[in-house]
């Protein structure tokens, strides 16, 4: 593959992906496709789409022409291997933890006397994303990949603005005006109310998600993820 074609299709790649990601999160084009084929199958179907174009992406990076932006260091390893159980442990509780201010599939009702992960930040998801795509930018510093792990945590930062739009139209303004000044994007929570046995084993089991995420990185993505 020479070098134009290869750099075409990246281009069409991230194209693909960002317009899978804001052309269905418009209000109307979501509500219309709902309408037309069910929440259950839109919510599959959306899903088996963001995947399907996330690994097109992730290999046309790959296949992209080398252009170097900062050299590689093996000390670089050091910082996903560090950062990304983290994130994984964040996601993990974001996605079991009851948030009316951000993304969560839990039905459950949000106790502002017990909002777990919520202490920390409303937007556990995406700062998990954020992180993820922090960490992994430091030891890729090609272009491409600073281009691809870029657009990730651009998506994460602009959907918390995003998000926290939707969520003051659907609760309100005061009622959204209240919960955020309580539950900020980052903050230091007070005491350890909010620490629970559950959140602990959430936690240990989204870096035990992470290592063995790492574990097969190589086999995945031909990368080694651990340092040596």
């Amino acid at each position: 593959m020479n070098d134009f074609t290869a750099w075409a299709l990246f281009t069409a790649a991230m194209g693909a992906f960002m317009g899978s990601h804001v052309i269905p999160s418009r209000p109307a084009v979501r509500s219309r496709l709902i309408s037309l084929l069910g929440k259950r199958v839109y919510i599959v179907l959306y899903s088996s789409l963001s995947l399907a174009v996330l690994g097109f992406l992730i290999r046309a990076a790959a296949d992209a022409p080398y252009v170097e932006v900062w050299p590689f260091e093996e000390w670089q390893r050091l910082v996903p291997a560090m950062v990304v159980p983290l994130a994984f442990a964040l996601g993990l509780l974001g996605l079991a933890t009851p948030n009316p201010l951000s993304l969560s599939p839990s039905r459950a009702a949000f106790d502002p006397a017990r909002p777990g992960i919520v202490a920390i930040t409303r937007h556990p998801v995406l700062v998990a994303l954020a992180l993820w795509s922090l960490a992994h930018m430091v030891p890729n510093g090609d272009l491409a990949h600073l281009i691809l792990f870029g657009t990730f945590l651009v998506f994460s930062l602009a959907g918390m603005w995003a998000v926290d739009k939707r969520a003051r139209r659907r609760l309100g303004d005061a009622v959204w005006a209240d919960l955020a000044s309580r539950y900020r994007w980052l903050q230091w929570p007070r005491g350890l109310s909010w620490l629970t046995p559950r959140l602990v084993l959430l936690g240990l089991g989204g870096v035990a998600l992470a290592l063995l995420a790492a574990m097969l990185h190589e086999a995945l993505i031909g990368v080694p993820a651990l340092p040596l």
